[in-house]
């Protein structure tokens, strides 16, 4: 289990282009976590006086392709520096979950290779209701929160190589 109290994730060491975008994709499959996943890395986000949008989806299959389409639809001025991607795909009887699950990684790792800005990953995959809301500010943590300070540290990341370090 990671301890997020060690990590060093919450630490930021610069600030963020006044002007920057950071586009959020969520599922609606799941809402309730969802939702406090979104919550959670709004207050991060807003924090840091960073703008966002927000793009809502049915399911966790379909965040790759609002993405990619918003990504190549948007005008200049509406390009985000990043993308998160937040859902909750929960474990049921049946082999469904495996298939989604690999699925939105797949569509997010291909994003995360072909776009010239990160994709966050936010989507629990998780056994249980109970193990979801423990990622939502229980003893996991709250991994909507975690998905904005790694877009930042992204995006810093990003600037960085084009400045060729």
């Amino acid at each position: 289990m990671a301890d997020v109290k060690k990590s060093k994730l919450f630490q930021l060491q610069k600030g963020i282009s006044q002007d920057a975008l950071v586009v959020l994709v969520k599922t609606e499959w799941n809402h309730e976590i969802v939702n406090e996943l979104e919550k959670g890395c709004l207050a991060v986000l807003h924090e840091k006086l960073i703008k966002t949008k927000t793009l809502v989806v049915p399911g966790a299959v379909e965040i790759p392709f609002a993405v990619q389409h918003y990504w190549n639809n948007a005008k200049k001025k509406n390009k985000p520096q990043a993308f998160i991607t937040l859902g909750c795909v929960i474990r049921g009887d049946t082999p469904h979950f495996e298939y989604v699950c690999q699925a939105v990684t797949q569509g997010v790792s291909q994003l995360n290779v072909t776009l010239p800005v990160p994709t966050i990953f936010g989507v629990l995959t998780v056994d249980s209701d109970e193990q979801a809301r423990e990622r939502i500010g229980g003893r996991h943590g709250h991994k909507g929160e975690e998905a904005a300070v790694t877009a930042i540290k992204m995006m810093l990341l990003s600037e960085q190589l084009k400045e060729g370090i």
